[in-house]
């Protein structure tokens, strides 16, 4: 998911993504930690979109 994506999305909507992908951040972090991550990049990914919904959610408030 690129920024441009997330344009559209709602203050409350992008708190959910959020929630979702820091969720699933943590359970791919305890999963690489033995061993059971095949898909190492995923992790990075999934950094970088909770970055850019931060990004976001940050500028409609400094916008409100």
């Amino acid at each position: 998911m690129n920024f441009k994506e997330l344009e559209g999305k709602s203050q409350a909507e992008l708190a959910g993504m959020l929630a979702e992908d820091r969720t699933r951040l943590h359970a791919l972090n305890m999963k690489r930690a033995v061993n059971q991550v095949k898909d190492v990049r995923e992790i990075r990914e999934i950094r970088q979109r909770v970055a850019r919904i931060m990004t976001k959610i940050s500028t409609l408030k400094v916008q409100d």
